[in-house]
């Protein structure tokens, strides 16, 4: 009785790893495409909204919902906490202690990173050329998220449940 117990356990922790590991592939993608929506929000609220940007940032980050949306929330909250400091140093840290919190990668928080560098030091135009070209970098970023989710999502679902029956094998 306690062997078909701890098989079962073993099963379903098999199983459970498995399906977190393929929702970390399947949520890359949405997590891109919030990404994108907020750099577009971004984008409106400086080009045509001639919004400043501590402002923009505060209202593209109550506009986007998640991990995503908290990363503009915290660089705008750093940029009116800290006024000697740059909006570089701002957007950097809110990135560096927001990206664990997504599934993405380090390619993305590079774009996103030099994106950083150019924002609010240069005129309207500049930003959004600037914005502009991060998009399409996210949008090849994008295209790879969903190429890896349709290749490794099935496969770690499937070797999740498949350890676990050879542990519970190797068990009995």
């Amino acid at each position: 009785m306690i062997k078909l117990l701890g098989a079962v356990l073993v099963l379903l922790a098999g199983t459970l790893i498995g399906f977190q590991q393929a929702a970390r592939f399947a949520e890359r993608p949405r997590q891109l495409r919030t990404l994108a929506h907020a750099l577009q929000r971004l984008e409106t609220e400086i080009g045509y909204g001639h919004t400043p940007l501590p402002e923009a940032l505060e209202r593209t980050a109550a506009a986007t919902a998640g991990p995503v949306g908290e990363m503009f929330r915290h660089a705008a909250n750093g940029i009116w906490e800290n006024e000697s400091g740059t909006f570089q140093e701002s957007w950097e840290l809110a990135l560096r202690s927001g990206w664990p919190a997504t599934s993405m990668r380090q390619g993305e928080l590079g774009v996103m990173l030099r994106l950083g560098s150019t924002l609010g030091i240069s005129d309207k135009e500049d930003q959004m050329k600037h914005i502009h070209l991060a998009l399409l970098q996210l949008k090849a970023e994008e295209d790879t998220a969903r190429d890896d989710q349709g290749r490794y999502e099935k496969m770690w679902k499937s070797l999740g449940v498949l350890i676990a029956v050879l542990v519970v094998i190797l068990m009995v």
